[in-house]
């Protein structure tokens, strides 16, 4: 197992290197679109995940491909993708840390540093974080912000896979999902996620045309319009808090908006689909991790919904913004001037992460 400082930074932060300026390459054009135009995914990940059930469906699960991954690499590549469990870099606790736009490692999954097989593998793991009635949805993000799967993504992997302590982590634009066969206590998702999308452009319009994940906040817009007056005035912020800040709070004082326990029963099953909604497009496995966290901290009456006025695009009343919260919950959604979605859920508050 190496751990061996890399010489790559994942974290820059020079403007030019910034991926919400991304432009999709030659290379990336002719390979996606060669693709889209044979009609198949680019790589076997249907032939790996698609239409499996029961034991089957365990050997395709992201945790057992992680370890053969990492059993078909070379010591080279170990030595650029694999770490110690507590390996840290500039921000701390790398397994541990989260942003919109970037990648925990130098290789590209589509690139000659994997084998094909690999790629294959990697492919199957990725797709296994998500429901497969998502799969489609998912590589039209990918197309959308990085040319398509694999073609801005890089890997890490944490500890030993197939022991008690490892974890598997997948980045690029708008995109970080962990596997870690709970590896890491208390958390849901393995630690911090992240998902976004710049559908049509970077400046989205009223009705973020073609982003899949807009539903979401027309979702949680539908519990504001039943609210009455004085939840309203609870729940309606002029400005929304950085959208990095996703660390839990020292106090549940602290924790602004509408409390979900001030709700009237038909509120709270509003909210209830809010969260179905929120969780709708993950395996179902972090679906009940996320369920039992929150049922740790007291459930959902323990959270506070906000919405926030600035960055209303349009000026149509329809909340791009906005955040559900608890003790050790926080979900926050920016959708302006795109979507950007932070998640960081836990059954402990205590529980430590970075954002940048």
């Amino acid at each position: 197992m190496t751990g061996a400082p890399m010489q790559f930074d994942p974290h820059p932060s020079s403007p030019e290197l910034n991926p919400d300026s991304f432009t999709i390459t030659r290379r990336h054009f002719v390979r996606t679109m060669g693709a889209a135009i044979a009609g198949t995914p680019f790589l076997g990940v249907d032939g790996l995940l698609a239409g499996q059930t029961g034991d089957a469906a365990k050997t395709t699960a992201p945790e057992p491909l992680v370890k053969q991954l990492y059993e078909s690499m070379t010591p080279t590549q170990k030595s650029k993708v694999c770490f110690d469990w507590d390996h840290k870099d500039k921000n701390g606790l790398l397994r541990q840390h989260v942003r919109a736009n970037w990648n925990i490692t130098e290789p590209i999954v589509n690139s000659d540093f994997f084998t094909k097989d690999q790629q294959e593998k990697i492919e199957a793991i990725f797709f296994g974080h998500f429901d497969p009635s998502w799969h489609k949805k998912i590589r039209k993000q990918l197309m959308d912000d990085q040319g398509g799967y694999g073609e801005d993504q890089s890997i890490a992997i944490f500890g030993t896979p197939g022991t008690d302590q490892f974890q598997f982590v997948m980045t690029g634009r708008h995109t970080t999902v962990r596997s870690d066969g709970d590896s890491a206590e208390h958390l849901a998702f393995g630690g911090p996620i992240f998902y976004g999308h710049a559908a049509e452009e970077f400046n989205e319009t009223a009705g973020h045309p073609g982003n899949v994940f807009w539903e979401q906040a027309l979702k949680a817009n539908q519990v504001y319009k039943i609210l009455d007056g004085n939840q309203r005035k609870a729940a309606l912020i002029p400005k929304a808090p950085p959208e990095t800040k996703i660390q839990f709070k020292k106090s549940p004082d602290q924790i602004t908006g509408l409390q979900i326990s001030d709700m009237t029963k038909d509120q709270k099953q509003e909210m209830q689909s809010v969260l179905n909604l929120l969780i709708e497009p993950f395996r179902t496995s972090d679906q009940k991790e996320v369920k039992k966290c929150i049922e740790a901290q007291g459930g959902l009456d323990k959270c506070r919904i906000s919405f926030y006025q600035a960055g209303d695009i349009g000026n149509d009343g329809v909340w791009d913004n906005w955040r559900l919260e608890g003790p050790s919950f926080v979900w926050h959604y920016r959708g302006a001037p795109h979507v950007h979605v932070w998640v960081n859920i836990s059954a402990d508050p205590h529980t430590q992460i970075s954002a940048t």
